[in-house]
């Protein structure tokens, strides 16, 4: 009796082993756990290794160009400047939204569906790589590679810019609407000190010739008295600004995501996710080695 009950007590053991070697074995690593958590919140997503259209779109999944960006109706479906073009194998991975010149005319995707707004409680995430040589590429003035609002960069608008002039500082803009940070306006706006500081600069900002920069602009509970915003850069942050408190209303059928205002350069793996993402999230997109694509299919 005596050796058949340390038997039995050996088999449990062998027994508990064997389904915790089980457990380990089924564990996901933590990379593809984050992986996995990216996909779910995607809602828009351009590789633009498959044309100018989205990969993933929770709303419409078309690039529009227009002249005139307060002229939405006279849109064209497709992309219609001369100065932009799918590059061929020049992406950060695959091909790239190539930005030959600064020329007039506007490209974008409807913000409807694509971004998560909220008029409550909103937040969300925003990456893209770029690759210029911003004081040696850029033409004189400001340019925003990227610009997301339902009426200007100065009223509930979402952007980043390089400064008019060399060297470029690199700046982050969430901006509530206009009538609360400035509802008295005198003078030009970007001149305005209540502006100014609701920017996140970044002097000597790590872009160059040949290089991929990676950005992710972070966001979250916006239209709540914890309003919060976060630039990272390579994986880094770069700065961040708390207790934002200004709304930000939108006509959501009206915002579009505008892409190269004024840029020249390369643009690729356009993203943006219906939460603000964790640092480990961050840091996963940018020390990947393989696209987004790659573990959404």
């Amino acid at each position: 009796m005596k050796y058949f009950m340390q038997l039995l007590l050996l088999l449990v053991i062998l027994n508990s082993c064997k389904e915790k070697n089980s457990e380990e074995k089924i564990e996901l690593p933590k990379i593809q756990k984050e992986q996995i958590a990216l996909k779910s919140a995607l809602t828009l997503y351009a590789s633009f290794d498959n044309g100018i259209d989205a990969d993933v779109a929770n709303g419409d999944s078309k690039l529009y160009s227009v002249m005139n960006r307060k002229e939405l109706d006279s849109a064209l479906i497709g992309l219609h400047k001369d100065s932009v073009n799918i590059s061929k194998n020049q992406g950060k991975y695959g091909d790239a939204l190539q930005f030959k010149d600064k020329s007039k005319g506007y490209i974008y995707y409807r913000s409807l569906n694509n971004i998560a707004y909220s008029k409550t409680d909103w937040s969300s995430s925003i990456s893209f790589w770029l690759s210029l040589d911003p004081n040696k590429d850029l033409k004189p003035g400001y340019c925003d590679p990227i610009q997301i609002t339902d009426s200007g960069y100065n009223d509930a608008g979402i952007w980043v810019d390089f400064t008019k002039e060399n060297p470029r500082d690199f700046r982050l803009g969430v901006i509530g609407d206009r009538d609360s940070w400035n509802p008295n306006p005198e003078g030009p706006d970007n001149e305005n000190p209540n502006f100014i500081s609701q920017l996140i600069p970044v002097e000597n900002p790590p872009f160059a010739s040949g290089i991929w920069t990676h950005i992710v602009i972070n966001f979250s509970n916006l239209n709540t008295e914890k309003g919060k915003t976060e630039l990272f850069i390579n994986g880094k942050n770069m700065g961040s600004r708390a207790s934002m408190t200004d709304p930000f209303t939108w006509e959501i059928e009206k915002s579009n995501i505008l892409l190269g205002l004024s840029y020249i350069g390369l643009m690729d793996e356009l993203s943006i996710f219906n939460r603000a993402l964790s640092n480990d999230e961050i840091e996963t997109l940018y020390n990947s080695k393989e696209p987004i694509s790659n573990f959404i299919n």
